[in-house]
């Protein structure tokens, strides 16, 4: 993959240059996807942040195209276990935008979001990481049928949660159930009397 006389900070140069120049879509999908897997190997985070790229994936969440959200957000995932990283994250915005990608249709995405935020949870964080609507939304994955986000999300919910904003936020949606339940339907106008 590397070309002899080429160093691993000029070929990330070029991909990142590449994705700013170029207008197709697919080779820009194709580029995020490589630069988020370079943000997995720690030998590249020193290029990777000279280079803004904490920026670049935390850009990309804001996206309408559901794959730059999918590979930007698996890319943060990658660069938020480093503090230093996970710092800039926490300091352009980036809880908010995490929590966003958990409403994706993609699971990946998803699963990635989940990770983020663990990784981002530090004294400071943790009040906006563990918001109610945050915890009722793992209460929620925790009862999905994939295994990999009801897991996840049960990981969250044990790590960065105390047991009594497990237990208030189950208790509140178990009242809004009930509420629910008293509501009656709309009569079937369709059938005669």
């Amino acid at each position: 993959m590397w070309k002899k006389n080429t160093d691993r900070f000029e070929y990330l140069q070029n991909l990142v240059t590449e994705f700013q120049d170029t207008d197709s879509d697919e080779a820009r999908e194709q580029i995020l996807a490589n630069l988020a897997n370079f943000a997995y190997d720690p030998s590249n985070l020193e290029h990777l942040m000279e280079l803004q790229v904490t920026d670049l994936f935390l850009d990309m969440l804001t996206e309408e195209n559901h794959t730059f959200v999918e590979f930007g957000m698996g890319g943060l995932c990658n660069l938020s276990m480093d503090p230093h990283c996970r710092d800039i994250i926490l300091q352009n915005g980036g809880v908010a935008l995490v929590t966003n990608c958990l409403s994706s249709q993609r699971e990946e995405t998803v699963l990635s979001a989940i990770t983020t935020l663990l990784n981002l949870v530090t004294p400071a964080s943790r009040s906006e990481i563990t918001d109610p609507a945050i915890v009722q939304c793992m209460l929620r994955f925790s009862l999905a049928n994939s295994p990999r986000l009801r897991n996840l999300a049960e990981v969250f919910l044990q790590d960065c949660c105390t047991q009594a904003q497990v237990t208030q936020m189950q208790q509140q949606m178990q009242e809004l159930q009930q509420t629910a339940v008293g509501i009656p339907l709309p009569e079937d106008r369709s059938t005669p009397t």
